[in-house]
């Protein structure tokens, strides 16, 4: 059986740029009616740029849903790509077939978030791992079964636990069987989607370490997605921070931590616990405000800009690049952070108007004019009502009175009243008989 060979850049030095990213995109379409049209798109990755270099690990934060597992999933080209480019050692893998990228699956594998999802339950821990052995075609010197017991010892397994089943392990266990699954056939580029947030602190520890051994002994390439700050910043030696699908933030690991320049990374950075009470109250903490906005219609110009203390007018329509900001600091700001203003005098946002509810019996509202709508002039003031004088109200309209009788028949009417009533027959009181 023929070995797929690794492509010819195996050899490069470290510093050199492994993976080139441009402008990639990712929408997911959305569908509704019988015959399903399009009707928008869900813009998880909306126009990545970014480099990866030999032997470097890169580091990518942000909030939940802002697109940092989809852009694992494309680079690793899992996912095809709505727009952008991806190039791997300067070939250029965006839109490969799945017969070709055979070939380059040895070279970029994935971590995946989940290993109790990850792990095929019904298949051993040595069929799992051995799984890149069969689908390559690669037959290591003394068998497949050797080089898989190497690999669970290597992080950190009993070799003995080859015929187990996923059931039988924890989720640290689990984890490191998908590590080791990933560096099977000895990979250049390994994308870690949440490699230990499905993992107990302690058992994170181990796992990170175990993650740094492995790059020193291998010469491994890391591009790590994590929401956990502190993880990141034990493991990387670049970190990018992303928003709503853009990168708004790209800088070495102290020049972040120490001197953010974006205000969405300050308020991230503000949020990290500090467990020395003496330094506790030296930081000012920024405290977002609002929801993330929907990636189906993202706002025009910064997308940050609907939660931002430090927005203007021009960050409501014109979108700032990613440019250098300091040396081998990108920032995607008008506005930043510990540095000079890009856009010094642009006016500020116009505060929101705020409704007052005038109350009926408030006697200070009613010395308030009011405006006509029509004329937009003061209209005329009502005076006021003392507090003892009793107010009249509004009756409604009385019928019109009949006419008033006259003559003989207001007398007939008077006697009427006066007289006694009448029996019941001619000859009772008051009848024909009394008359006479």
């Amino acid at each position: 059986m023929t070995i797929p060979a690794q492509s010819k850049g195996s050899e490069r030095a470290p510093g050199e740029t492994l993976l080139k990213v441009e402008g990639l995109q990712k929408h997911f379409p959305i569908k509704k009616g019988v015959f399903q049209r399009q009707v928008g798109a869900v813009k998880a990755v909306d126009g990545l740029s970014f480099d990866v270099r030999q032997g470097e690990t890169l580091g990518v934060v942000g909030e939940s849903g802002c697109g940092k597992s989809t852009m694992g999933r494309l680079i690793t080209r899992l996912l095809e790509p709505t727009g952008g480019s991806v190039e791997f050692e300067g070939r250029d893998i965006t839109h490969l077939s799945t017969s070709a990228m055979r070939s380059m699956r040895r070279d970029v594998q994935m971590i995946f978030q989940d290993p109790y999802s990850s792990l095929n339950p019904r298949h051993t821990i040595g069929t799992i791992v051995g799984a890149p052995f069969r689908l390559q075609g690669v037959k290591p010197e003394g068998g497949i079964k050797a080089e898989v017991q190497a690999l669970l010892e290597r992080v950190g397994l009993n070799p003995e636990h080859y015929n187990r089943y996923p059931h039988e392990f924890s989720g640290g266990q689990r984890q490191r069987i998908g590590i080791a699954r990933a560096l099977a056939l000895k990979p250049k580029l390994v994308v870690a989607d949440e490699p230990v947030s499905a993992l107990d602190v302690s058992i994170q520890a181990q796992v990170v370490n175990l993650l740094d051994d492995l790059q020193q002994e291998l010469g491994l390439t890391y591009v790590i997605i994590a929401h956990d700050l502190s993880v990141i910043r034990h493991v990387s030696d670049r970190i990018a921070v992303m928003y709503l699908g853009k990168i708004v933030e790209l800088a070495d690991r102290k020049s972040l931590y120490s001197t953010p320049m974006h205000p969405y990374t300050t308020a991230l950075m503000s949020a990290v616990p500090v467990p020395d009470p003496r330094t506790r109250g030296d930081r000012k903490r920024r405290l977002l405000t609002g929801d993330v906005p929907s990636p189906i219609a993202p706002p025009s110009g910064c997308r940050f800009h609907t939660r931002c203390w430090k927005a203007t007018l021009s960050c409501t329509t014109v979108e700032p690049p990613l440019v250098e900001l300091r040396t081998g600091q990108l920032v995607a700001c008008h506005h930043p952070e510990n540095g000079a203003d890009r856009l010094p005098d642009d006016p500020a946002l116009p505060e929101p108007v705020e409704t007052i509810t005038v109350s009926a019996g408030d006697p200070a509202d009613a010395q308030a004019p009011v405006t006509d709508v029509a004329s937009e002039k003061p209209a005329a003031k009502s005076e006021p009502v003392a507090e003892d004088e009793p107010v009249a109200k509004s009756e409604p309209a009385a019928e019109p009175e009949p006419e008033a009788d006259t003559g003989a028949e207001a007398e007939a009417a008077a006697a009427t009243e006066d007289a006694p009533d009448a029996g019941p027959g001619p000859d009772g009181p008051g009848g024909e008989a009394d008359r006479k």
